[in-house]
């Protein structure tokens, strides 16, 4: 199974202009079974470059053999027009649970702006069994709520275990509640907004003493005495000063062993960030 993770930058390029065919173009070369995309607009023309169009649907139309599932996590009203921007997953494989979750967003008066932040899980009947397959795009601003959203992760992945442990699916209950069987191994991808050497990135992986399947980095399993990649200041971008990695694959350490190869794709100048794959046996 192939994941690519990117946060895309509402398909504006370092000419500033918005080119979603290049996005698109980069994807189809990849060849995903799975996926993840950060920073898809629609209905934002105030947005560098002009991000009218609804890139979400134009995403699902270019990926049609591919399950979308969106998440507009900012969804603001303008002459009763939804401007959105957020998150959305395509999968190859099926889909049989779909799981939104908007992240905390506490008050933080040093750093007044901000917007909501969400996590998409979609359970996925991939060829090596169930997994959950999580994407995000947490705060960039505010150190208070990035961290407040990591803890509100670990604390969802430790539910998602715990629920995995005790909870088996019961046929005769009413649809709504026929979910059938949600696991703790999990794939957790996207722009985390946080460098390898933060807190934010040690809070994450830090082992508990709870019964949750430790997540593990998925780089630094497969390349352990190789310099990190940088996935975002490349190719002249006004952001950020200097390149630095902000975009990650972590997964559960029973996946570990099934891990073929993580790279990040640096060529391409279609966004300000780099497309990152995951290959899984």
């Amino acid at each position: 199974m192939r994941v690519v993770s990117w946060n895309i930058h509402w398909g504006c390029g370092k000419d500033g202009r918005i080119r979603i065919h290049a996005i698109i173009d980069v994807l189809r070369k990849l060849n995903p079974d799975v996926i993840c995309l950060q920073e898809v607009a629609s209905n934002h023309a105030e947005l560098e470059g002009n991000a009218n169009a609804n890139q979400f649907r134009q995403l699902a139309g270019a990926f049609g053999g591919y399950q979308p599932v969106i998440e507009p996590t900012s969804e603001i009203y303008q002459n009763n027009m939804p401007r959105q921007f957020g998150n959305m997953l395509l999968s190859k494989y099926r889909i049989n649970q779909v799981h939104r979750y908007l992240l905390p967003w506490p008050p933080d008066p040093n750093s007044p702006a901000g917007m909501p932040r969400g996590l998409i899980e979609a359970v996925i009947d991939a060829p090596g069994g169930k997994v959950r397959v999580l994407t995000t795009h947490l705060e960039y601003y505010s150190p208070v709520q990035r961290m407040a959203q990591v803890r509100h992760i670990k604390y969802l992945h430790w539910e998602a275990c715990e629920r995995a442990r005790i909870f088996q699916p019961d046929p005769t209950m009413d649809p709504p509640y026929q979910l059938g069987f949600r696991p703790g191994s999990a794939i957790y991808c996207g722009d985390f907004n946080f460098t390898p050497d933060s807190p934010d990135y040690q809070e994450l992986i830090a082992p508990d003493d709870s019964i949750a399947l430790p997540l593990v980095d998925a780089w630094r399993l497969r390349h352990p005495e190789i310099a990190r990649a940088p996935t975002a200041g490349l190719h002249g971008f006004k952001w950020p000063e200097r390149a630095d990695c902000f975009d990650y694959f972590f997964l559960t350490n029973d996946l570990a062993s099934r891990v073929t190869e993580v790279e990040v794709q640096s060529e391409t100048a279609a966004s300000d960030h780099q497309p990152i794959v995951l290959d899984i046996a």
